[in-house]
């Protein structure tokens, strides 16, 4: 059985903090120049991460195939694990351009996410960490490793979605949905595990029978038969399924797209820059649906700490979760099949390859009218019991009409000789005063195509 990866990269810099000698790799996460406590190796009877280093290099599964068995996954017993992990920044941290450019605070006056379950199928994560105390309302290991993230992976997912906000703390880091509560099932303890694959499924669905609306699995996979009916049991249970798209590499190419991300109904997340452009680190063998930020990211860290500079798919999907908990609770009457519509017609618009709509927009996601949406109130105004007289309307006063007809009319030609000045002549000066074209029954792309025969391959890896 080979190895399922979660799909993230991360990077901790702390220039002015020295590197220690006992530097030990975090499974799927890359890190420059680490702060770290010396601890003692880990010795899990799964496949080991990647030996400690002072420069480890991401690699979380490079082919990963889960296995098709709908069958529950060992092991029954608790197998003991010593989390080996660096420990986590402690410095000044400034706001990311991620909270400032989805700038999600602004609907928190119309919801927070209260009464929403966000479920978070990844590596486990720290409840005790100071975004995270207080926000687990349910905990299920698949794995028997214990209730801890020795990746560090499932706890940046799940403060991102509906992690406390600590801006009162002085330090400008929140959630998307901090009214949301957080159901978390731990697939597998490090970026790779042997049984990682045959245990998504299941954890899917333990993760809607938890009562989860959202399901959020920031994981790369080959498709099977028993994820596919995963999913389709999660949807049938208007449960919301965010996935990440999957991370770029230049290995061999031979990996194809992300799976659950390219199941239909899906929301499949790619991750993208300030610009709004598809980051290199974002893979394009995968369908997208909506891009979120994915680069230079704050994060929270198990054991305490942050790790300032995170990157990868898993944490834009995280984003998206979190509006996504954010519709759900300001939209309940909507079915998940039209949260998903909402969320994807309201976003920024398509830049390039790999960036689907483009990025996600909270605010409009909450707010828009999305046509074939119920209004409501709007078939329930009752008629009048009694008939209504009007009053009889004045006698026009001719001057005064003939006056007002005059002077809109000459309005109208003033905006008419401006538009042809400024826009009609200065667009037939470019065209050399050519016909122009009208191309007549243009329509949107339901869906962008995947984008094939691109350099890179591995889903799930990091360059």
């Amino acid at each position: 059985m080979r190895a399922i990866g979660l799909v993230a990269a991360g990077v901790l810099l702390a220039s002015s903090w020295p590197a220690s000698p006992a530097s030990a790799a975090v499974p799927g996460t890359a890190f420059g120049r680490p702060v770290v406590e010396p601890s003692p190796k880990s010795s899990p009877s799964k496949k080991p991460s990647s030996k400690p280093t002072t420069t480890p290099s991401a690699k979380p599964s490079a082919k990963p195939t889960p296995k098709p068995s709908t069958s529950a996954p060992p092991p029954a017993t608790q197998i003991p694990v010593t989390c080996d992990l660096p420990r986590g920044y402690r410095g000044a941290i400034k706001e990311s351009w991620a909270q400032k450019r989805l700038a999600f605070q602004r609907v928190w006056g119309l919801t927070r996410g209260q009464g929403v379950k966000v479920a978070v199928v990844d590596s486990g994560v720290d409840a005790g960490h100071t975004m995270l105390e207080g926000r687990v309302a349910d905990y299920t290991d698949l794995t028997a490793t214990g209730k801890k993230d020795c990746a560090g992976h499932g706890t940046g997912v799940a403060a991102l979605i509906a992690g406390r906000d600590l801006t009162s703390q002085g330090i400008p880091l929140t959630g998307v949905a901090p009214g949301a509560s957080l159901v978390i099932v731990k697939q597998q303890n490090a970026d790779r595990d042997e049984h990682g694959g045959e245990r998504l499924p299941s954890a899917i669905r333990k993760a809607v029978d938890a009562g989860a609306q959202v399901v959020n699995v920031s994981i790369a996979a080959t498709p099977s038969s028993a994820l596919e009916q995963a999913v389709r049991y999660a949807q049938g249970h208007d449960a919301v399924v965010v996935a990440a798209a999957g991370n770029a590499t230049r290995d061999d190419g031979n990996d194809g797209p992300a799976y659950p991300a390219s199941y239909p109904g899906v929301i499949s997340v790619a991750s993208l820059g300030e610009d709004g452009h598809r980051i290199e680190s974002s893979g394009l063998q995968s369908r997208v649906d909506v891009g979120a930020p994915g680069r230079d990211l704050t994060i929270p860290w198990p054991g305490g700490g942050y790790n300032p500079q995170a990157e990868g798919t898993s944490f834009a999907a995280a984003y998206v979760s979190g509006v996504v908990a954010l519709v759900r609770a300001s939209h309940p009457a909507l079915h998940q099949d039209q949260v998903v519509r909402r969320v994807l017609s309201t976003a920024d618009g398509n830049v390039g390859d790999g960036t689907g709509r483009g990025m996600v927009n909270p605010t409009q996601a909450i707010t828009a009218i999305v046509p074939g949406e119920d209004a409501p109130g709007a078939a329930t105004a009752q008629p009048s019991l009694h008939p209504v007289k009007l009053a009889a309307p004045s006698h026009p006063d001719g001057y005064t009409t003939d006056v007002a007809i005059g002077v809109a009319a000459g309005a109208v030609g003033l905006a008419a000789l401006a538009a042809l000045c400024g826009i009609v002549v200065p667009m037939g000066k470019r065209r050399g005063w050519r016909p122009g074209r009208v191309v007549l029954g243009d329509r949107e792309e339901d869906e962008e195509p995947i984008v094939t025969g691109t350099e890179g391959g591995t889903i799930g890896a990091h360059h």
